[in-house]
């Protein structure tokens, strides 16, 4: 973290002042300071145009064939215990448990056909498109951190990239984006960390901050002298980014969901924050903070909610969670709508994979990455509609297979990065293009 030393009178004994602390931004990972997480390269061409992702990830992996892709005329042991109910687009029915989801299924889009998944409990491939066995060194970066190189912050006081990943039991769940080999400066900034309340100045002067700011200034000199890895270039303009964040009230005030109507804030719900067994807790109140979020100047937002790996007790299970998902999204998607941020702002909602078509002894299901599900909305895509479809058991894509990378590259272009052509630099320096070749934006989207 950034620790600005204050004064006091007495001395250590290599005679500096014993002082008091401001730290200003624990809220990074590995212990990296704030200004080290906000550095974002100065890149040629970066656009001033401020679109954003909010990715929502359903750790464990949903089951899709009690969600959006109700087999009603399986057998007894696939078809499970719910029951379809119609849309308003008609010839879409979904889950009787998403009601809010069907009255607004034309600002909705399903995906029913997602491959490319592998057997692993991980956020990775939700977050960057890349599964845990496609690796390189240093990892392959989340979307996250690709915007955050790409096109940096839209402000000197907004993170580019926060992620708001609760802890959970398993964590690979709660991973709300790596930077990957793109360094630990477009890592996600986390609010849920354990520097929160030193985002504000706690009752110090704008002067004496400044007057601290100086001294910090002095010791980075003599660690820029010391320094023979050139490391400590531009760490000036990185701090300055820290006290921005600092000095306005902006971020503060985005996380600060006292500030918003009761009355929407009862239209998100507030869920609840225990933990589901080596999951995470079911938080609504995040789904408001990452619109308030995208709203101040993120450009992604990551979150996870609830525990989804029901090999037991699918069904309740399912009646406990997928009536607030559905409250959670639709309250989201609307929100985005009023506001007039829905083509700005695009929506992903999957997991790491879908569920066996057959229910198992303990009325569960367990991991199926042959196919499974996703919902999207806005961005400016074209809604009301559904992508794909599956066997009549649910097991297999039956027709147009859609490929993880290939709603990336929708998002991608949601947020006007041609994957064609933009790169990204390795470890090595050589340029790495964002996804394969052979995936582009979906043809149905845009």
């Amino acid at each position: 973290m950034l620790t600005l030393l204050g004064n006091q009178h007495s001395r250590f004994c290599d005679g500096v002042s014993r002082r008091n602390f401001l730290k200003i931004g624990a809220l990074g990972l590995g212990g990296l300071s704030l200004p080290e997480l906000l550095k974002a390269e100065a890149v040629a061409g970066r656009k001033n145009s401020h679109k954003a992702v909010i990715m929502i990830f359903l750790p464990g992996g949903p089951p899709h064939q009690d969600m959006f892709d109700i087999k009603t005329d399986a057998p007894s042991e696939i078809r499970g215990e719910f029951t379809e109910i119609s849309t308003k687009v008609p010839g879409i029915r979904i889950c009787e448990l998403f009601p809010r989801m069907a009255g607004m299924m034309d600002k909705l889009t399903i995906i029913r056909s997602l491959v490319g998944a592998v057997d692993s409990h991980w956020s990775l491939q939700c977050l960057s498109g890349r599964s845990p066995q496609e690796q390189v060194p240093g990892g392959w970066p989340s979307m996250g951190a690709v915007l955050s190189k790409l096109q940096g912050a839209v402000r000197p006081d907004m993170p580019s990239f926060v992620g708001l990943a609760p802890k959970m039991g398993h964590l690979p769940w709660a991973d709300p984006g790596k930077p990957g080999f793109l360094g630990p400066a477009h890592g996600p900034f986390n609010p849920n960390g354990p520097g929160k309340d030193d985002m504000i100045l706690n009752g110090m002067s704008l002067e004496r901050l400044e007057d601290r700011r100086g001294l910090l200034r002095s010791f980075d000199q003599f660690r820029r002298d010391c320094d023979q890895s050139r490391m400590m270039e531009g760490m000036d303009s990185f701090t300055q980014s820290a006290f921005g964040i600092l000095t306005s009230s902006r971020l503060a005030d985005a996380l600060d969901l006292e500030k918003e109507d009761p009355k929407l804030r009862d239209r998100y719900g507030r869920g609840s924050a225990n933990l589901q067994a080596d999951g995470g807790p079911k938080l609504l109140d995040h789904f408001l903070m990452a619109r308030r979020l995208v709203e101040a100047g993120v450009r992604c937002v990551t979150l996870a909610f609830s525990r989804w790996d029901w090999h037991g007790d699918n069904f309740k299970r399912g009646r406990e969670d997928m009536p607030m998902l559905d409250q959670g999204v639709t309250a989201l998607v609307e929100d985005l709508h009023q506001r007039g941020l829905d083509k700005d702002v695009s929506v992903v909602v999957w997991g790491e994979f879908g569920r066996t078509p057959k229910i198992n002894s303990t009325a569960g299901r367990d991991h199926w990455p042959r196919v499974s599900c996703g919902l999207l909305a806005c961005g400016g895509m074209k809604t009301g509609q559904v992508i794909g479809s599956t066997d009549r058991l649910g097991g297999e894509a039956h027709d147009r297979p859609v490929h993880f990378q290939e709603v990336f590259a929708t998002l991608y272009h949601n947020l006007g990065i041609d994957t064609s052509t933009a790169t990204i630099p390795d470890l090595s320096g050589r340029p790495r293009y964002l996804l394969d070749s052979q995936y582009k934006p979906m043809r149905e989207l845009i």
